[in-house]
Protein backbone atom coordinates (compact mmCIF):
# COMPACT_ATOMS: atom_id res chain seq x y z
CA UNK A 1 0.00 0.00 0.00
CA UNK A 2 1.40 3.40 -0.95
CA UNK A 3 1.91 6.29 1.45
CA UNK A 4 0.85 9.93 1.23
CA UNK A 5 4.00 11.08 -0.60
CA UNK A 6 3.54 8.44 -3.28
CA UNK A 7 -0.19 9.23 -3.46
CA UNK A 8 0.51 12.89 -4.12
CA UNK A 9 3.28 12.08 -6.61
CA UNK A 10 1.37 9.45 -8.58
CA UNK A 11 -1.86 11.47 -8.46
CA UNK A 12 0.03 14.46 -9.84
CA UNK A 13 1.66 12.39 -12.58
CA UNK A 14 -1.66 10.81 -13.57
CA UNK A 15 -3.53 14.11 -13.50
CA UNK A 16 -0.91 15.87 -15.62
CA UNK A 17 -0.31 13.11 -18.16
CA UNK A 18 -3.85 11.74 -18.61
CA UNK A 19 -4.88 14.48 -21.02
CA UNK A 20 -1.53 15.45 -22.52
CA UNK A 21 -0.30 13.56 -25.62
CA UNK A 22 2.77 12.25 -23.78
CA UNK A 23 1.80 8.77 -22.43
CA UNK A 24 0.67 8.48 -18.82
CA UNK A 25 1.84 4.85 -18.59
CA UNK A 26 5.37 5.83 -19.61
CA UNK A 27 5.54 8.41 -16.84
CA UNK A 28 4.03 6.20 -14.16
CA UNK A 29 6.46 3.35 -14.80
CA UNK A 30 9.49 5.65 -14.91
CA UNK A 31 8.54 7.73 -11.85
CA UNK A 32 7.72 4.61 -9.81
CA UNK A 33 11.06 3.08 -10.79
CA UNK A 34 13.04 6.18 -9.91
CA UNK A 35 11.44 6.72 -6.52
CA UNK A 36 11.03 3.05 -5.67
CA UNK A 37 7.28 3.36 -5.12
CA UNK A 38 5.30 0.11 -4.94
CA UNK A 39 2.40 -0.69 -7.25
CA UNK A 40 -0.36 1.75 -6.34
CA UNK A 41 -3.05 -0.93 -6.19
CA UNK A 42 -6.66 -1.05 -7.39
CA UNK A 43 -8.04 1.47 -4.92
CA UNK A 44 -5.63 4.17 -6.02
CA UNK A 45 -6.30 3.37 -9.69
CA UNK A 46 -9.99 3.99 -9.03
CA UNK A 47 -9.15 7.22 -7.19
CA UNK A 48 -7.09 8.78 -9.99
CA UNK A 49 -9.67 7.75 -12.61
CA UNK A 50 -12.37 9.42 -10.53
CA UNK A 51 -10.21 12.51 -10.14
CA UNK A 52 -9.54 12.93 -13.86
CA UNK A 53 -13.24 12.30 -14.58
CA UNK A 54 -14.24 15.08 -12.19
CA UNK A 55 -11.82 17.44 -13.94
CA UNK A 56 -13.10 16.75 -17.46
CA UNK A 57 -16.75 16.99 -16.36
CA UNK A 58 -16.11 20.36 -14.73
CA UNK A 59 -14.30 21.80 -17.74
CA UNK A 60 -16.81 20.59 -20.34
CA UNK A 61 -19.93 21.03 -18.21
CA UNK A 62 -21.55 23.52 -20.61
CA UNK A 63 -20.77 21.44 -23.68
CA UNK A 64 -22.12 18.31 -21.99
CA UNK A 65 -25.29 20.15 -20.97
CA UNK A 66 -25.79 21.25 -24.59
CA UNK A 67 -25.33 17.66 -25.75
CA UNK A 68 -27.91 16.42 -23.23
CA UNK A 69 -30.35 19.13 -24.31
CA UNK A 70 -29.74 18.22 -27.94
CA UNK A 71 -30.52 14.57 -27.29
CA UNK A 72 -33.67 15.56 -25.40
CA UNK A 73 -34.82 17.77 -28.27
CA UNK A 74 -34.17 14.95 -30.73
CA UNK A 75 -36.10 12.37 -28.70
CA UNK A 76 -39.02 14.65 -27.83
CA UNK A 77 -39.36 16.81 -30.92
CA UNK A 78 -37.30 15.07 -33.58
CA UNK A 79 -35.06 18.12 -33.92
CA UNK A 80 -31.38 17.37 -34.61
CA UNK A 81 -28.98 19.96 -33.18
CA UNK A 82 -25.24 20.28 -33.77
CA UNK A 83 -24.56 19.58 -30.08
CA UNK A 84 -26.74 16.47 -30.08
CA UNK A 85 -25.10 15.23 -33.26
CA UNK A 86 -21.65 15.76 -31.71
CA UNK A 87 -22.74 13.70 -28.74
CA UNK A 88 -23.74 10.78 -30.96
CA UNK A 89 -20.39 10.98 -32.77
CA UNK A 90 -18.61 10.74 -29.42
CA UNK A 91 -20.68 7.67 -28.55
CA UNK A 92 -19.82 6.09 -31.91
CA UNK A 93 -16.13 6.88 -31.48
CA UNK A 94 -16.14 5.22 -28.05
CA UNK A 95 -17.35 1.87 -29.38
CA UNK A 96 -14.08 0.42 -30.75
CA UNK A 97 -12.13 1.00 -27.52
CA UNK A 98 -14.89 -0.55 -25.39
CA UNK A 99 -15.10 -3.61 -27.65
CA UNK A 100 -11.33 -4.15 -27.84
CA UNK A 101 -10.98 -3.47 -24.12
CA UNK A 102 -13.66 -6.03 -23.26
CA UNK A 103 -12.16 -8.69 -25.54
CA UNK A 104 -8.43 -8.12 -25.09
CA UNK A 105 -8.06 -5.89 -22.04
CA UNK A 106 -6.66 -8.56 -19.71
CA UNK A 107 -4.26 -9.82 -22.40
CA UNK A 108 -2.96 -6.31 -23.04
CA UNK A 109 -2.64 -5.65 -19.31
CA UNK A 110 -0.62 -8.82 -18.68
CA UNK A 111 1.43 -9.15 -21.87
CA UNK A 112 2.12 -5.63 -23.16
CA UNK A 113 3.39 -3.75 -20.12
CA UNK A 114 7.09 -4.23 -20.86
CA UNK A 115 9.02 -1.00 -20.16
CA UNK A 116 10.98 -1.46 -23.38
CA UNK A 117 7.75 -1.73 -25.39
CA UNK A 118 6.40 1.37 -23.66
CA UNK A 119 9.60 3.21 -24.59
CA UNK A 120 9.30 2.28 -28.26
CA UNK A 121 5.59 3.09 -28.47
CA UNK A 122 6.22 6.44 -26.76
CA UNK A 123 8.77 7.30 -29.46
CA UNK A 124 6.86 5.78 -32.38
CA UNK A 125 3.51 7.39 -31.72
CA UNK A 126 5.26 10.65 -30.93
CA UNK A 127 6.52 10.63 -34.51
CA UNK A 128 2.99 9.81 -35.69
CA UNK A 129 1.73 12.89 -33.84
CA UNK A 130 4.37 15.05 -35.52
CA UNK A 131 3.47 13.65 -38.96
CA UNK A 132 -0.26 14.22 -38.43
CA UNK A 133 0.27 17.80 -37.29
CA UNK A 134 2.57 18.52 -40.22
CA UNK A 135 0.42 16.90 -42.92
CA UNK A 136 -3.04 17.71 -41.54
CA UNK A 137 -5.05 20.15 -43.68
CA UNK A 138 -7.02 21.74 -40.80
CA UNK A 139 -9.92 22.46 -43.13
CA UNK A 140 -12.85 20.93 -41.23
CA UNK A 141 -14.51 21.74 -37.92
CA UNK A 142 -16.46 19.67 -35.41
CA UNK A 143 -19.65 20.58 -37.28
CA UNK A 144 -18.19 18.97 -40.42
CA UNK A 145 -17.38 15.64 -38.77
CA UNK A 146 -19.06 12.61 -40.37
CA UNK A 147 -19.72 9.22 -38.86
CA UNK A 148 -16.73 7.66 -40.63
CA UNK A 149 -14.43 10.34 -39.20
CA UNK A 150 -15.65 9.54 -35.68
CA UNK A 151 -15.27 5.81 -36.28
CA UNK A 152 -11.68 6.20 -37.51
CA UNK A 153 -10.76 8.32 -34.49
CA UNK A 154 -12.45 5.69 -32.33
CA UNK A 155 -10.33 2.92 -33.89
CA UNK A 156 -7.26 5.02 -33.13
CA UNK A 157 -8.43 5.27 -29.51
CA UNK A 158 -8.66 1.47 -29.34
CA UNK A 159 -5.00 1.23 -30.36
CA UNK A 160 -4.20 3.40 -27.33
CA UNK A 161 -4.94 0.40 -25.10
CA UNK A 162 -1.33 -0.57 -25.88
CA UNK A 163 0.70 1.09 -23.09
CA UNK A 164 2.86 4.01 -24.17
CA UNK A 165 0.63 4.96 -27.08
CA UNK A 166 -1.20 7.78 -25.23
CA UNK A 167 -4.96 7.92 -25.70
CA UNK A 168 -5.00 11.68 -26.10
CA UNK A 169 -1.97 11.57 -28.38
CA UNK A 170 -3.29 9.06 -30.88
CA UNK A 171 -6.84 10.48 -31.00
CA UNK A 172 -5.37 13.94 -31.51
CA UNK A 173 -3.18 12.50 -34.28
CA UNK A 174 -6.18 10.88 -35.96
CA UNK A 175 -8.23 14.08 -35.77
CA UNK A 176 -5.41 16.14 -37.26
CA UNK A 177 -4.76 13.59 -40.01
CA UNK A 178 -8.46 13.67 -40.97
CA UNK A 179 -8.33 17.44 -41.40
CA UNK A 180 -9.53 18.87 -38.08
CA UNK A 181 -7.92 21.99 -36.72
CA UNK A 182 -5.75 21.60 -33.65
CA UNK A 183 -8.28 22.99 -31.18
CA UNK A 184 -11.22 21.01 -32.60
CA UNK A 185 -9.15 17.81 -32.66
CA UNK A 186 -8.22 18.37 -29.01
CA UNK A 187 -11.85 19.10 -28.05
CA UNK A 188 -13.08 15.89 -29.66
CA UNK A 189 -10.27 13.92 -28.02
CA UNK A 190 -11.20 15.30 -24.59
CA UNK A 191 -14.90 14.58 -25.07
CA UNK A 192 -14.07 11.02 -26.14
CA UNK A 193 -12.17 10.50 -22.90
CA UNK A 194 -15.30 10.85 -20.75
CA UNK A 195 -17.03 7.53 -21.55
CA UNK A 196 -13.67 5.73 -21.67
CA UNK A 197 -12.66 6.98 -18.22
CA UNK A 198 -16.12 6.07 -16.89
CA UNK A 199 -15.81 2.55 -18.35
CA UNK A 200 -12.25 2.05 -17.05
CA UNK A 201 -13.15 3.40 -13.62
CA UNK A 202 -16.25 1.21 -13.40
CA UNK A 203 -14.23 -1.88 -14.34
CA UNK A 204 -11.57 -1.14 -11.75
CA UNK A 205 -14.26 -0.38 -9.16
CA UNK A 206 -15.80 -3.77 -9.91
CA UNK A 207 -12.41 -5.44 -9.43
CA UNK A 208 -11.92 -3.50 -6.20
CA UNK A 209 -15.28 -4.67 -4.85
CA UNK A 210 -14.11 -8.28 -5.26
CA UNK A 211 -10.71 -7.63 -3.71
CA UNK A 212 -10.00 -8.49 -0.09
CA UNK A 213 -7.32 -5.81 0.21
CA UNK A 214 -8.16 -3.01 2.68
CA UNK A 215 -8.76 0.50 1.32
CA UNK A 216 -6.93 3.44 2.89
CA UNK A 217 -9.63 6.07 2.39
CA UNK A 218 -7.33 8.96 3.30
CA UNK A 219 -4.90 7.98 0.54
CA UNK A 220 -7.88 7.42 -1.78
CA UNK A 221 -9.13 10.97 -1.11
CA UNK A 222 -5.65 12.42 -1.72
CA UNK A 223 -5.48 10.62 -5.06
CA UNK A 224 -8.88 11.96 -6.16
CA UNK A 225 -8.10 15.54 -5.13
CA UNK A 226 -4.59 15.73 -6.58
CA UNK A 227 -5.57 14.07 -9.87
CA UNK A 228 -8.66 16.30 -10.26
CA UNK A 229 -6.92 19.61 -9.58
CA UNK A 230 -3.84 18.85 -11.68
CA UNK A 231 -5.92 17.49 -14.57
CA UNK A 232 -8.16 20.57 -14.60
CA UNK A 233 -5.13 22.88 -14.75
CA UNK A 234 -3.60 20.78 -17.53
CA UNK A 235 -6.75 20.77 -19.69
CA UNK A 236 -6.98 24.55 -19.53
CA UNK A 237 -3.30 25.08 -20.25
CA UNK A 238 -3.05 22.48 -23.01
CA UNK A 239 -5.85 23.98 -25.08
CA UNK A 240 -4.11 27.35 -24.94
CA UNK A 241 -0.70 25.92 -25.84
CA UNK A 242 -1.89 23.77 -28.73
CA UNK A 243 -3.77 26.69 -30.27
CA UNK A 244 -0.74 28.99 -30.14
CA UNK A 245 2.25 26.65 -30.47
CA UNK A 246 1.03 23.31 -31.83
CA UNK A 247 2.20 19.84 -30.81
CA UNK A 248 5.93 20.08 -31.56
CA UNK A 249 6.99 20.57 -27.89
CA UNK A 250 5.07 17.43 -26.93
CA UNK A 251 6.66 15.47 -29.79
CA UNK A 252 10.15 16.41 -28.60
CA UNK A 253 9.20 15.55 -25.03
CA UNK A 254 7.90 12.12 -26.11
CA UNK A 255 11.09 11.35 -28.01
CA UNK A 256 13.24 12.25 -25.01
CA UNK A 257 11.00 10.31 -22.59
CA UNK A 258 10.83 7.22 -24.81
CA UNK A 259 14.59 7.12 -25.37
CA UNK A 260 15.16 7.59 -21.64
CA UNK A 261 12.87 4.62 -20.85
CA UNK A 262 14.61 2.44 -23.43
CA UNK A 263 18.05 3.41 -22.11
CA UNK A 264 16.99 2.91 -18.47
CA UNK A 265 15.46 -0.55 -18.92
CA UNK A 266 17.57 -2.01 -21.76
Amino acid sequence: MIGFNAAVGLGLVQGITEFLPISSSGHLILVSEWFGWPDQGLAFDVAVHLGTLVAILIYFRRCLLEIMCGWYQQVIGGRVTSAGRLGWLVVLATGPALIVGALLGHVIESELRSPILIGFTTVGFGLVLWWADTKGRRTITLNDLKWHHALLIGIAQAIALVPGTSRSGITLSAGLALGLGRLDAAYFSFLMSIPVIIAAGTLKLSDLSRSAAPVDWAVFAVGVLVAAVSALVVITGFLRVIERVGVFPFVIYRLVLGLLIIFWFW
